[in-house]
């Protein structure tokens, strides 16, 4: 009685016997997630949803920011930033008391004010703070409107319509030059060149990587099935981050990072599948030409494809979205949106694999089937070459290789994490410009370092300020604002600004509100990322714990070994190191600023550490399953273990080393763009992927099997019998040769 082939093979089946229905059916889903999720039929699009503002964590940062948001309604402001004018000019003062009326009579906007309409002009401290440098003899001066407390509402869009009007038909006579600015407009800037950087990195990265498959497949048609299945992951990505967003707060840097990721790993996948496709036709069909191929070898080909390459795409997928499931442990709301984002995209990218992809090998089968790159890879060559190379001195070999991944990674013990704010943004974006004038020649209105909420009266509070100035590293503190009865705001300017040691101090000095003898809490930036690091801390031994586990399962299941785990969970915490240390060394220490267009500010942007190290390891494990999945296969076939090694990576190298440079190419790509967590989130991964795929994968991992031998694959003996019940047995291609 012949045993039913596996359930992976008869999907291959499938897929090859229905390739036209498979391939229409995905040709509506991108066609639909596209103009769905790029709004092109009306209705809001993915990027109309996004936001943007601090990394947050539940804590007292939180907590206080939203009491200042319920009792003041016009936290957030537009400004209207007017230049070279006559401050003097009755004229200009009378332009102006009819601007503020025509936007105060937009219905719901807060405090209109400017220096002419302030009580007291022009000597009152409270109107020249609106003026640059406080002196009207500047010719600048702001006009500042209350916006709300949602960034991008109506409401703003309103304010800044009627203020652009009223400026250009009441002040264009007495000024040279008029900019709006604001939160909302800041926000809607960022959005803009997230999406901007979208394009960018997409358009660098599918054209180099179509060329580069290219020439490793020697066609077009084979190298653009894997980009086929790219262009699918970006549409059901962008689609599932829509839905995303009608559900949690949706952060614009999330849809780079996750689009990216998706991208990817759908094409590393579809040219795992693409390879073993064309291998498979010259096994079960040797000698016949490709377009003399008949259905039923197609079929087994594809079946034999998905059986073997699907069943390593389907493992690496599994550990890629366990690893992006460790964030989903965090509790900021903006790791948990690319943990469960992440997630939904690798399961798109997997579904990708095993049905897209099968089908448009099996539609292209008899235009592809003979040429160069079909053949398996020769037992001889660069890779067995560099194998054996490693194998006469593994010992020294991993030493010296080790010794090198720990120096790359010094400079990670100096890693400094960040929140920056207009710093996001590329020097000369508009709303940076803007912000970074009004810090400079309006520091009256320069947004605290450190704000604490107190739940008291402003006498009390005031008789708490020389406590506050008494503190290491504050310079002065603003008078206690009032916001409702026993609700005030007190403002504290500290050395080094919101990102400095002073800062940081202040608030974990602070925090916990037992100093004041009333209830306080410490808010803004500077809180916001103490709230998120301590976080961080406390969850990141839970989310470790949860991957390493998971992980050394699955490692399990592939190869009835404790040892290849273990090792492999080693290797990549050491390479992942390294990368982090490159990472610091050039964003931190701002060494190669001119080469990538940046300017350091010093740190590393808070969630980049975290989405390195989750993104990082499953990339890491996916290149580790591209390889064992090689030697296993050679070793059940006899093999011993120092050929199964050297043939292994002569056979799985050269897909190993086209996808690393391709993943280098696509993130190299959104490294490209202009917003600096997208940058040093590209940057980090192109790194981490060059690390691991060069040497970690071709020389430690040859190296360190060389020495262990048959310890390799040692368990104890219960585990080998759970493997045995439900673990990887066989890693050959169930389909025969049907011959020519």
């Amino acid at each position: 009685m012949t045993a039913p082939e596996p359930l992976l093979a008869r999907l291959g089946r499938s897929t090859a016997r229905h390739r036209l229905a498979y391939a229409l059916t995905w040709l509506v889903l991108v066609v639909v997630g596209l103009v769905t999720s790029l709004g092109l039929l009306g209705g809001d699009s993915l990027f109309d949803r996004l936001q943007s503002g601090d990394i947050v964590a539940p804590g007292e940062a939180q907590v206080g920011r939203d009491l200042v948001a319920s009792a003041d309604e016009s936290a957030l402001t537009v400004m209207l930033r007017v230049d070279g004018a006559d401050l003097s000019d009755p004229a200009l003062a009378k332009a102006v008391q009819e601007t503020v009326a025509r936007v105060e009579a937009v219905d719901g906007v807060g405090e209109v004010t400017s220096p002419m309409t302030t009580p007291g002009w022009p000597t009152s401290p409270e109107s020249l703070a609106l003026v640059a440098d406080q002196d009207p003899a500047s010719g600048s001066f702001l006009i500042v409107a209350g916006s709300g407390s949602e960034p991008g509402s109506e409401l703003q869009d309103e304010i800044v319509e009627e203020l652009e009007l009223a400026a250009q038909d009441l002040l264009t006579p007495y000024s040279q030059a008029r900019t709006l600015g604001g939160t909302g407009l800041l926000v809607d800037d960022v959005v803009t060149q997230i999406a901007d950087d979208l394009k960018t990195g997409e358009g660098i990265a599918l054209p180099l990587s179509l060329l580069l498959m290219v020439f490793v497949f020697g066609g077009l048609i084979a190298a653009g099935m894997p980009i086929a299945g790219a262009i699918a992951s970006i549409a059901g990505g962008l689609s599932i981050l829509l839905g995303f967003s009608h559900l949690i707060d949706l952060d614009a840097s999330v849809v780079n990072i996750v689009t990216v990721m998706g991208l990817a790993l759908c094409i590393d996948y579809g040219l795992l599948l693409v390879s073993r496709f064309r291998e498979e036709i010259s096994r079960v069909a040797p000698g016949v030409p490709h377009s003399d191929l008949t259905d039923a070898q197609v079929e087994d080909a594809v079946a034999g494809a998905v059986a073997t390459a699907g069943r390593t795409v389907l493992f690496s997928a599994l550990i890629v979205g366990i690893s992006l499931s460790g964030l989903m442990l965090f509790e900021a709301p903006i790791m948990r949106a690319i943990g469960a984002a992440g997630v939904s995209i690798v399961l798109v990218a997997l579904i990708v694999a095993l049905t897209l992809v099968p089908a448009l090998c099996a539609l292209g089968a008899r235009r592809l089937g003979t040429r160069r790159g079909a053949e398996a890879a020769p037992d001889e060559g660069v890779f067995s070459r560099l194998a054996a190379l490693v194998q006469r001195r593994p010992a020294l070999t991993t030493l010296a290789s080790v010794a090198v991944l720990l120096f790359l990674a010094m400079p990670a013990l100096d890693l400094r994490l960040n929140a920056s704010g207009v710093e996001l943004l590329p020097e000369g974006a508009e709303q940076r410009v803007f912000f970074e004038g009004v810090e400079e020649d309006f520091p009256a209105l320069d947004t605290p370092s450190v704000t604490v909420v107190a739940q008291a009266d402003p006498e009390q509070a005031a008789a708490w300020v020389p406590e506050l100035e008494a503190l290491p590293g504050v310079l002065s503190v603003t008078p206690p604002k009032e916001l409702r009865p026993d609700l005030v705001t007190i403002g504290l300017q500290t050395e080094g600004g919101d990102m400095g040691d002073a800062a940081r101090e202040v608030v974990r000095t602070l925090q916990g509100g037992e100093a004041a003898g009333f209830p306080t809490w410490v808010t803004g930036q500077t809180a916001s990322l103490v709230d998120f690091t301590d976080s961080v801390g406390d969850r990141a031994p839970w989310a470790a714990l949860w991957i390493a586990t998971a992980t050394f399962a699955l490692l399990f299941l592939l190869t009835g070994s404790v040892v290849i785990p273990l090792k492999a969970l080693i290797l990549n915490i050491v390479s992942l190191g390294a990368s982090l240390g490159v990472l610091v060394w050039v964003f931190q220490e701002g060494h190669l600023e001119s080469v990538l267009g940046f300017s350091s500010v010093g740190g590393i942007e808070s969630v980049i550490p975290l989405l390195v190290l989750a993104f990082g390891f499953g990339l890491s494990m996916d290149y580790e399953v591209f390889l064992l999945a090689r030697i296993i296969e050679l070793h059940e076939q006899g093999h011993d273990d120092d050929t199964a090694v050297r043939l292994g990576l002569q056979r799985s190298g050269r897909i190993i080393t086209s996808a690393a440079v391709i993943m280098v190419i696509v993130f190299s790509g959104f490294a490209a763009g202009q917003m600096l967590v997208i940058k040093e989130t590209g940057f980090a991964l192109a790194v981490a992927v060059l690390i691991d795929a060069t040497l970690v994968r071709m020389i430690i991992v040859p190296a360190t099997m060389t020495m262990l031998g048959r310890w390799n694959w040692w368990a104890p003996a219960w585990m080998k019998r759970v493997h045995a019940k439900y673990g990887v047995r066989e890693h050959s291609s169930p389909v025969a040769a049907r011959g020519a």
